[in-house]
């Protein structure tokens, strides 16, 4: 899941594991592909679920 920001654009703020508990209203569905290309470019993963390790995508 992709947490979004606050404001116009809305740009991605989080990566999250689709079971996370820390996810808020402002969370979408994404897929794996899309969600390591946002972390491969520099939105930060949550440090509750570690989307990064369940991926395969470590820094």
């Amino acid at each position: 899941m992709v947490e979004r920001g606050i404001g116009a654009g809305r740009l991605p703020a989080r990566v999250h594991t689709g079971d996370c508990w820390d996810t808020r209203k402002r969370c979408v569905p994404a897929a794996a592909e899309q969600m390591r290309r946002l972390l491969a470019e520099g939105v930060p993963a949550c440090i509750h679920c570690r989307p990064d390790t369940a991926l395969g995508v470590l820094d």
